[in-house]
């Protein structure tokens, strides 16, 4: 059974359709890559998987469980949607760090939330999982530092640690390097491939199309809100068959 189904996903912003009828799948351990121009849905479809969104239509399932049912009109509380949001990890293209706190700080805050309704961990196991995600990350040394006191490199790789934190069942990516400087992008690069390493499920929203052929099992083309393409990165990115995509890698050549 898929970890991930996403059938008949739509989102309207006022009369703009951003997404139009999405369908794919995702099996546990499966690194997916979604690549398309700006404006093609792909934030919005992340967006929609992490309940920052709501859908209009369409059904989101984790594992056995529906996350999401546009059939079902009974209203979701916050609580709901928080609980939802505990299946997906995302990492952001910004970082999205708290300024105020320490890296350390940054990916215990999340876990130390949860802990209120969940006393199964307490704060010193918490506080150790972090550091080992950190040290995992390559910032053993860096876990007292600010937001400000690091690169923008190290804060992305804080931002998947703090990701990491609450063991989603699938870890989402937007466009994780797009701030980034060459260098700073293969430090980030190097991470997200050592997790594939470990087959963490995971997302990836990218335009670094060698990173998504080498690294992803499944590739997904977007463009105007719709799948144009889905299926093997070799073959979506080396031998498309649509138009629409042999037009948008062309670009890339």
């Amino acid at each position: 059974m898929p970890i991930l189904e996403v059938r008949d996903l739509k989102k309207n912003f006022g009369n703009t359709e951003v997404l139009k009828s999405i369908s794919f799948t995702q099996e546990k351990g499966q690194v997916i890559s979604i690549i398309g121009s700006s404006g093609s849905g792909k934030t919005t479809l992340l967006r929609c998987l992490n309940f920052l969104e709501t859908p209009d239509q369409g059904v989101i399932r984790v594992a056995d469980e529906v996350l999401y049912d546009s059939s079902d009109k009974a209203s979701l509380s916050e609580e709901d949607i928080r609980k939802k949001r505990l299946h997906f990890g995302l990492v952001f293209q910004s970082f999205n760090l708290f300024p105020q706190y320490t890296a350390l700080q940054n990916v215990c805050l999340a876990p130390l939330l949860a802990a209120k309704n969940d006393p199964s961990q307490s704060e010193d196991q918490i506080r150790q999982r972090a550091k080992e995600l950190l040290d995992q990350m390559g910032l053993s040394s860096r876990i007292d530092n600010y937001p400000h006191q690091l690169s923008g490199g190290q804060q992305q790789r804080v931002a998947i640690a703090r990701a990491l934190a609450l063991n989603p069942d699938i870890l989402c990516f937007d466009e994780p390097t797009s701030a980034l400087d060459p260098e700073l992008t293969g430090e980030v690069l190097k991470v997200i491939r050592e997790l594939a390493e470990k087959k963490t499920t995971m997302i990836i929203v990218t335009h670094e199309m060698s990173f998504a052929r080498d690294v992803s099992d499944f590739a997904i083309f977007m463009d105007e809100g719709y799948i144009v393409e889905q299926g093997k990165p070799s073959e979506i990115i080396d031998n498309p068959k649509m138009e629409r995509t042999r037009q948008f890698l062309s670009y890339y050549k």
